[in-house]
């Protein structure tokens, strides 16, 4: 596998890490959090997904330059 594919698995294997850390250390906050989110405007959550989007992107610009 050349060195990019092996960069998005390993992105991907941490992303499953730390989400599953987060479900199995405090499942009752997630489940307050994502019912919560239930009742935030589409809107807003959109506005946080772009927000975080664009600080991983510029956090992974910044760290391969």
């Amino acid at each position: 596998m050349d060195n990019s594919g092996e960069i998005v698995l390993t992105a991907l294997a941490l992303l499953l890490v730390i989400e599953g850390m987060a479900y199995a250390l405090f499942p009752d906050g997630l489940k307050k959090m994502m019912a919560a989110m239930q009742e935030m405007p589409a809107s807003t959550l959109r506005s946080f997904g772009l927000a975080a989007a664009t600080t991983g992107l510029v956090i992974v610009w910044l760290m391969r330059r």
